[in-house]
C-alpha cells in the first residue's frame, strides 16, 4: 500500500466529512487507505462516519487522548509505505497526493513534506513552513520583528521567509495539519511525543526528524484549504497548554539554565495571550449570496431559507462577481457546489479571489450543510440546507 491518511477528530463533524469527502477523491488512483481516530466526540462524528463511509476505517477512543497518541494509534493501524498526517479541517485537491507523494519519491534525503495550506479565503497560512523556533527565532516572532525585517536572515526565520509561499525548498519546521513522511520512519523516531497533550507536537517531530540526519520540505505546488482552530476554543486551558507545550519543547531538546527557562517561560506566555488575541468570532451575514451550482432549484432554497436575495449561476463569471452592487461595508459570499466544481477546482477559486471582498462557502458533493471560514483565526460556520439531498 502507498498511502495512509490519518485524520484525527474531535467534534468536528462537518469539517470532518468534507474533509474525508476530499480524501477519498485525492485516493483515486492511488493504493490507500483512510484511517479517522475519533477523539471521544460527543457530536455525532461516529455516527456520521458509519453512515456516509462505512468502508472508512474508523477508531473510537473512549477518551480524549490528545494530538500526539491519538495520531499515534491510528498510524499502528496503517499499513502504508508513507502516511499523510491530516488534520479534519482541512480540503485537499484531487491532485494532492499524487504531486506530494512524487516528489517524495525523488528525495533521498526525505524526511518530512508540508505544502502549501490556505485558509477559508484562499489567503496563505505562513505557519506551514517554520525554521526552529530556539529563543531568538521566538522573540522576532513575539515582537513582530520578522515583519519588519522580512528579507533580513537574522530576524526572518519563524517563517522560514528564505522561501516565498511558490517556492519549493527545505525548511525546519512543518505543522501537523499536512505532514507526509514514511511510515518507518515516523515508527524510527517514536511518532509524536505522547509526553505533550498537543500545540509543540509538530514542532517537536519536525525537528526530532531533523536530528536523524533527514531533511524536511516544504512543496509549494498544491495547495490544501486548512479551516484552523476548529477544535480550539482558546480560553484559559488552552493558554495553560500552550504554554506547557513550548515549556515541553525547549526543555527536551535545548535544555538550559535557569534565566534559559525563565526567559522561555516569559515568551510562552506572551505567545499564548497573542494566540488568543487573534481568535475572531465573524459571525456578520452577508448582504446577498452568489450561488454557483447547476441545481437549478437550490438558489429558490436558499433563498427562502437564508432571507437573502441569492444570485444563481452556473459558472464562474469574473465580470458579473465584480458587478454586483453591495451597500457600503457589505459583503458578498460566494457559494461552490462540489457536486459543480472538484475541490482542486474550488481552492483555485479561493486563491484567485482573495482579498476581493468576497467571503466563501462550500456545499460538499451529496451534503445537506454549506461550510467555511471568513478568517484565519475564525473558528468556521456551518449552515444546515432544510429540504436538500
Amino acid at each position: 500500500m502507498q498511502l495512509s491518511v490519518i485524520i484525527l477528530n474531535y467534534n468536528v463533524r462537518y469539517f470532518l466529512e468534507q474533509c474525508v469527502l476530499s480524501v477519498q477523491k485525492a485516493l483515486s488512483g492511488i493504493e490507500g487507505e483512510i484511517i479517522v481516530v475519533d477523539n471521544f466526540s460527543v457530536d455525532s462524528s461516529c455516527e456520521m462516519m458509519k453512515l456516509r463511509f462505512p468502508n472508512v476505517r474508523l477508531i473510537e477512543n473512549k477518551a480524549n487522548l490528545g494530538f500526539p497518541k491519538g495520531n499515534n494509534i491510528g498510524v499502528a493501524e496503517a499499513k502504508g509505505k508513507y502516511i499523510c498526517i491530516l488534520n479534519p479541517d482541512t480540503v485537499v485537491a484531487e491532485d494532492t497526493f499524487q504531486k506530494v507523494l512524487a516528489f517524495a519519491e525523488s528525495k533521498s534525503d526525505l524526511g518530512i513534506v508540508g505544502c502549501k495550506l490556505i485558509d477559508g479565503t484562499g489567503n496563505f497560512l505562513p505557519e506551514c513552513k517554520r525554521g526552529t523556533p530556539t529563543p531568538w527565532v521566538a522573540f522576532t516572532k513575539i515582537f513582530g520583528l520578522y515583519k519588519i525585517f522580512p528579507k533580513s536572515g537574522l530576524f526572518n526565520k519563524y517563517y522560514a521567509q528564505h522561501l516565498s509561499e511558490n517556492q519549493t525548498g527545505k525548511v525546519d519546521i512543518l505543522v501537523g495539519a499536512f505532514m507526509v513522511m514514511k511510515r518507518d520512519l515516523y515508527l524510527e523516531v517514536g511518532g509524536f511525543d505522547e509526553n505533550c497533550f498537543m500545540y509543540s507536537d509538530d514542532i517537536d517531530l519536525s525537528y526530532t526528524v531533523l536530528k536523524t540526519g533527514k531533511s524536511n520540505y516544504y512543496f509549494h505546488e498544491t495547495s490544501v484549504i486548512h479551516y484552523k482552530g476548529e477544535s480550539t476554543v482558546r480560553d484559559g486551558t488552552y493558554m495553560k497548554r500552550f504554554r506547557e507545550a513550548m515549556h515541553f519543547f525547549y526543555k527536551k531538546h535545548f535544555g538550559g539554565s535557569f534565566v534559559f527557562d525563565v526567559f522561555m517561560q516569559i515568551g510562552a506566555f506572551l505567545f499564548a495571550i497573542l494566540k488568543k488575541q487573534q481568535q475572531q468570532q465573524i459571525f456578520s451575514k452577508p448582504d446577498e449570496y452568489v450561488l454557483i451550482s447547476s441545481d437549478e432549484s437550490l438558489g429558490g432554497k436558499l433563498e427562502k431559507q437564508l432571507q437573502k436575495k441569492v444570485i444563481q449561476a452556473a459558472d464562474i463569471d469574473e465580470n458579473d462577481l465584480f458587478s454586483q452592487e453591495i451597500p457600503k461595508g457589505g459583503r458578498l459570499e460566494i457559494v461552490l457546489d462540489n457536486n459543480r466544481f472538484s475541490f482542486m477546482e474550488i481552492i483555485g477559486i479561493l486563491e484567485k479571489n482573495k482579498n476581493k471582498g468576497f467571503t466563501f462557502k462550500i456545499l460538499p458533493e451529496k451534503s445537506s450543510f454549506i461550510i467555511g471560514s471568513n478568517n484565519s483565526n475564525d473558528r468556521g460556520e456551518v449552515i444546515m440546507l432544510k429540504n436538500s439531498n
